[in-house]
């Protein structure tokens, strides 16, 4: 990536960029419609966090939700409190009977008394639109149950994964994970240690495979988490005969007589994948309703085309905004910017990419461990990371001496990406240039890059993900060449180039 200048040997003529440009689109853009997923991420909560309810005592303070009272200075037991994202899921469709896929991932802590004692455990669940605390919830039916119907809630359904600490006489001995459909009974469970006396964080992922029906779930207490796609716990479940068309999604945490010192949670991120939609003449497709708890409403068809003949015509326009205004650039020279004769940087601040020692990156790779390696190219290799103090995944380029890149080439790619603030575009971390050794920390997109979806053994793109990833790609280039303060061209645009995050938004990188 670099400043617009004149074409020299080796840089695409404006054609044949017009031409590559087009070429990816024409391999994205569906012809149907689709529904917009539902995607949230909140690394950290305090009291002017958006677009979450809370209900009983769970409060936000010092960064995380504490479920159970602290922060409202109510006592520890007997009580309980939930959060739940303020918008609906749509969970399937009724006129297709397609269910959405989802994953959502959230750090927590539960920390005990001394002598150990715990009561009663936390829980994410599922339940319809609308939901409230039940009547009598607290304790060991989480929040999430009535006591009266904790084992048979059909006429008020929910589908929980708990993470109980303390033995009921239905439940297995000892702290557990469990999966609970319509009862505070597990239909699966897997046995592990929840509680910690120190200050100790787990990270638990939960999955559903509408094609599979699959519910699974993975937790871990490592410093460093990755989930490598294998469940310690999975159940089969039809969410479509469980629960209704729209739901809520929330997190709930339940004491009694026994209890436990703390159940927070310190970062929650959800992500769904709604199927595509190509209903037959005069269906429609409904629309959520963002204010007031309003049941969705429905859009026309018409509505529908115009929107996509409305997309394909922005695109078109936008290509041709391109051409002219590279026509009009061609002749700008690049200023090149390197750094001072101290070694120190212009741009490094609060809100930029941080200078990392290397010690520091070899720390957050693992020393560059083999099995984190996610790329290698003629730049040098790519490793995964995780930055602690900021709890952020990472992709470390580790530059190669034998690279072309030099010195100057990576002064001014570091200068250059560091001005760049887009939500399209790969955000630079931090780098490191040190004893030779020229490294940049970028974030993990987590899907990896759009080549191993569209060539790749992965699972193919559907057509609303493909048209999702063009517009995302549009928006980066619009930025890139009209809207930011310097010009850039990337003068490399291509699939490997274009990198997938959780929920599949696309954001252009260049690590390959």
């Amino acid at each position: 990536m670099s400043p617009l200048r004149s074409n020299d040997l080796g840089t695409p003529t404006p054609k044949a960029m017009l031409t590559s440009f087009f070429t990816l689109l024409l391999t994205l853009i569906p012809l149907i419609s689709f529904v917009e997923p539902t995607s949230f991420n909140y690394p950290s909560f305090d009291s002017t966090t958006r677009s979450l309810k809370f209900q009983g005592n769970a409060s936000a303070t010092n960064g995380s939700i504490e479920l159970n009272t602290n922060g409202r200075g109510k006592p520890l037991p007997n009580s309980v409190g939930r959060v739940l994202y303020a918008e609906p899921l749509h969970l399937w469709d009724s006129r297709t009977g397609m269910v959405a896929d989802f994953t959502t991932k959230f750090s927590f802590m539960i920390k005990m008394l001394s002598p150990p004692t715990g009561g009663d455990g936390m829980a994410f669940f599922i339940a319809p639109n609308g939901s409230q605390i039940p009547p009598n919830s607290e304790g060991g039916t989480l929040g999430v149950f009535a006591e009266t119907t904790k084992f048979n809630s059909t006429q008020s359904p929910v589908v929980a994964v708990e993470l109980d600490t303390h033995q009921n006489w239905y439940d297995p001995e000892g702290d557990h994970v469990g999966i609970d459909v319509n009862s505070i009974e597990s239909v699966a469970t897997w046995n592990r240690t929840l509680m910690y006396a120190n200050d100790t964080r787990g990270y638990v992922w939960i999955g559903y495979n509408s094609s599979t029906k699959i519910l699974g779930v993975y937790l871990t207490f490592d410093k460093n988490p990755v989930f490598d796609g294998n469940y310690v716990l999975t159940h089969v479940v039809d969410l479509k005969k469980v629960l209704p068309e729209w739901v809520d999604i929330g997190l709930s945490a339940g004491t009694g007589s026994f209890f436990q010192v703390q159940n927070n949670i310190y970062s929650w991120e959800f992500n769904s994948t709604e199927k595509v939609y190509s209903g037959s003449k005069g269906d429609q497709i409904p629309l959520v309703s963002t204010a007031n708890n309003e049941k969705p409403k429905r859009n026309s068809r018409g509505l529908v085309i115009g929107s996509i003949v409305g997309a394909f015509a922005t695109i078109g326009g936008l290509g041709l905004m391109y051409f002219f205004w590279w026509k009009k650039r061609k002749g700008t020279q690049e200023e090149e910017d390197i750094f001072d004769g101290s070694g120190k940087n212009d741009y490094e601040g609060a809100a930029g990419p941080r200078r990392f020692t290397y010690s520091e990156l070899a720390r957050v790779t693992n020393h560059f461990a083999k099995e984190g390696k996610l790329g290698e190219g003629g730049f040098g290799e790519v490793y995964r990371g995780f930055v602690p103090d900021s709890n952020l995944d990472v992709a470390v380029k580790r530059v190669s001496r034998w690279s072309k890149q030099g010195k100057k080439e990576f002064v001014s790619e570091v200068k250059i990406i560091s001005r760049l603030r887009h939500k399209n575009l790969v955000r630079l971390v931090g780098w490191c240039h040190e004893g030779g050794k020229f490294l940049l920390v970028y974030e993990l997109m987590s899907n990896g890059s759009l080549d191993s979806h569209l060539y790749g053994k992965n699972v193919g793109l559907n057509w609303a993900l493909r048209y999702k990833i063009a517009l995302d790609l549009a928006s980066a280039l619009l930025y890139l060449h009209e809207e930011g303060e310097q010009y850039v061209v990337h003068r490399d645009i291509k699939p490997s180039n274009v990198m997938l995050d959780s929920a599949f938004n696309a954001k252009l990188g260049d690590f390959g």
